[in-house]
């Protein structure tokens, strides 16, 4: 009886225990989560959504006044969207067929090889592909544009893409592929019209944690988009995004206080992402 009762206060000492160390590893992140939404609230609103960064001028003479910040995020929001629409538009597909070339072909050494590649591409530090991307598109381009920042994000987005798809593919049961080929389609028909929508509610996941990785990046595009005050539609021309505005909002001391609510939009975007992400992948689990 003894021996029953020790074993209980074990148990109930390790959940404490638990809890306790699980409250403490929160408290950082609540306290930045208080901290940005209590000084970023006030800030969210119609016009800061919708005009352009104002320049150090009229964001100091407004200080001095003692007025509300003019203008907005409004070219960081549209620049973050359409560089983020190039590059998924372009990782996606590519994402989706190299990742179930991995998972048929697993055996390969080419597919040995290219999942090496894969797993060193995810680990490279986003500083480092801002450079090889500077080089490799700003260089020849001879400008910074956002086509540069898209083609960044692109080679940050398509390993997680890679690998989601991969491992979703991997987990299908192979009776599945069996029974379309034994119905007379194709391989590559099987794949796509079976194999491919079974899994789409994984793949898609993958997809969303893959635009939440990289849509709060800063250190590629500073070397490929570069930013802008204006709004911008011209995807060959120097861009804004909202991680840049946020560094450029800490670089001057005039616009400090237009970081809290560019901090706050993007982490409820991120936080929508990863909600959606989660949502369909409880949804449309494999």
């Amino acid at each position: 009886m003894d021996k029953v009762k020790f074993r209980i206060f074990k148990s109930r000492l390790l959940f404490i225990l638990v809890c306790v160390l699980s409250g403490v590893t929160a408290i950082p992140l609540l306290a930045i989560l208080g901290e940005v939404l209590i000084k970023g609230w006030n800030q969210l609103g119609w016009s800061f959504l919708t005009e352009a960064t104002p320049n150090a001028y009229k964001a100091m003479l407004a200080a001095q006044a003692g007025e509300e910040m003019p203008g907005g995020i409004a070219n960081g929001i549209i620049g973050t969207f359409l560089m983020l629409l190039l590059a998924a538009v372009v990782a996606i597909p590519v994402g989706i067929l190299c990742g179930i070339c991995l998972s048929e072909y697993r055996k390969s050494w080419f597919a040995t090889f290219v999942s090496y590649l894969t797993d060193l591409l995810q680990g490279t530090p986003s500083i480092i592909i801002g450079i090889i991307t500077y080089i490799w598109v700003v260089v020849p381009m001879k400008g910074y544009s956002a086509i540069a920042g898209s083609v960044a994000l692109f080679i940050m987005m398509l390993p997680l893409i890679i690998r989601s798809t991969e491992e979703t593919m991997k987990v299908l049961p192979e009776t599945l592929k069996e029974a379309g080929l034994a119905l007379g389609g194709s391989y590559w028909r099987v794949m796509l019209k079976v194999m491919v929508p079974t899994a789409l509610g994984s793949i898609f996941t993958g997809i969303l944690l893959a635009i939440s990785r990289v849509v709060g990046e800063t250190a590629p595009l500073m070397f490929t988009a570069l930013g802008g005050a204006a709004i911008s539609w011209n995807m060959t021309k120097p861009m804004s995004a909202v991680p840049l505005l946020i560094w450029e909002f800490f670089n001057d001391p005039n616009l400090q206080n237009l970081i809290w609510g560019a901090s706050l939009f993007l982490l409820a975007f991120v936080l929508c992402l990863n909600l959606l992400a989660k949502r369909i992948a409880k949804k449309w689990k494999v």
